[in-house]
């Protein structure tokens, strides 16, 4: 899922601290490195773009297929965008990941295999990826309720989530925040 990286429309709470545009480049290079990165035959990329105008945006390579993610909080249009995939396992991840790569999805379509649901925790106590193994059995309302942009996000969801069989997988970063792009080395990860 991603955002058209516009000055003043992208990364607002990065912005606060490193301007419109320095936010706004970096979603556009750290989304073009990350494209680069997730492109692999064993999954299929499709880019679920905001707003709904920004299908044709030059901001993103033009082979990828791109949809819209349409109106409503962030959980609505992450079912909609899974439940509008082809029949089987289906996975949202988050552009501002730096070190996510294929290996973490393949990883999550693994846990797909013997879980009703995967989540990718982030440090923050939201995550960056949601998976559901067959996503047209959930309601597109599956996610009403969580408290998105907080620490319990991660927590709202596995309830939300009842008894389905879910699989966490790898901790990651992503980058909200100003002291987050600070922390994070040349490879994405957080420097210990």
């Amino acid at each position: 899922m991603l955002k058209e990286p516009r000055p003043g429309r992208v990364k607002t709470r990065l912005a606060r601290g490193i301007g419109t545009v320095a936010a706004a480049w970096w979603v556009r290079h750290q989304t073009a490195r990350l494209l680069r990165r997730l492109e692999d035959r064993r999954w299929r990329l499709v880019l679920a773009v905001s707003p709904d105008t920004a299908r044709g945006s030059r901001a993103w390579p033009a082979h990828l297929p791109r949809m819209p993610q349409g109106r409503g909080h962030l959980g609505r249009r992450m079912m909609r965008v899974m439940r509008a995939m082809p029949a089987g396992p289906a996975l949202v991840v988050g552009g501002d990941i730096p070190a996510l790569g294929p290996g973490h999805i393949a990883r999550a379509f693994r846990a797909l295999g013997s879980h009703d649901a995967v989540l990718g925790p982030a440090e923050d106590g939201g995550y960056w990826a949601i998976g559901l193994a067959h996503p047209r059995r959930w309601r597109e309302q599956l996610l009403d309720g969580v408290r998105w942009s907080s620490e319990h996000a991660l927590a709202d969801t596995r309830a939300r989530l009842g008894r389905a069989r879910v699989a966490l997988i790898d901790l990651l970063a992503d980058v909200d925040e100003p002291e987050e792009l600070r922390a994070i080395g040349r490879d994405g990860r957080r420097a210990r």
